[in-house]
């Protein structure tokens, strides 16, 4: 064989194996992409969940207490953000929202000794704390899956093929500072 159709064959293989490691790379940051859009869809079906039991929640405590309007009207508003959100960013806002609003329902309800020995409230809290519990699971899950993304289509030499193809870089799920504030509680 000739010195020319030797160096031929190299560039071929070299050139063969670029584009079936790229190959593995493209289908490795879809696989991942999908991986989060998966467990956002699994997210968003806990949040809606979470949204449907609030309603039954609230039609309870309003059975209870008639003067606490305020607390509910918040609920209220709280959910339907929630449920009208569409990004991430929404999303996470109005979940740390509804998850303000409940805390100021719950303290709420313990000036109710009735209504917290009502089996419907106490059936609806609890599987509002299970959902919540589900949803902690759900936004971890997305997290660890955005995680894997944005970290792949960082690294070289990924970016490289990221950038060219689109990927772009995804939002976690995020709490709101100001759900890291301590609620103030007035008994007045």
């Amino acid at each position: 064989m000739k010195k020319s159709s030797i160096i031929l064959i190299a560039i071929a293989a070299l050139i063969l194996i670029i584009v079936v490691a790229g190959i593995g790379s493209y289908n490795g940051m879809v696989t991942k992409e999908e991986k989060i859009e998966s467990s956002l869809s699994n997210l968003d079906v806990m949040l809606q969940r979470r949204a449907d039991l609030i309603p039954n929640l609230v039609n309870t405590v309003k059975g209870y207490t008639s003067h606490e309007n305020e607390v509910v009207d918040k609920i209220t508003k709280a959910r339907e953000n929630l449920v009208n959100a569409n990004s991430i960013e929404e999303k996470s806002k109005a979940n740390d929202e509804l998850t303000n609003s409940l805390n100021a329902l719950m303290l709420v309800v313990e000036n109710y000794p009735d209504l917290k020995s009502s089996a419907n409230f106490t059936q609806l809290s609890d599987e509002l704390a299970g959902t919540e519990n589900r949803i902690a699971v759900a936004r971890k899950d997305y997290n660890d899956a955005v995680n894997e993304f944005n970290t792949m289509i960082k690294k070289f030499p990924k970016s490289i093929l990221a950038s060219i193809f689109g990927f772009d870089k995804k939002e976690y799920f995020e709490a709101d500072n100001t759900s890291k504030e301590v609620p103030s509680v007035n008994f007045e």
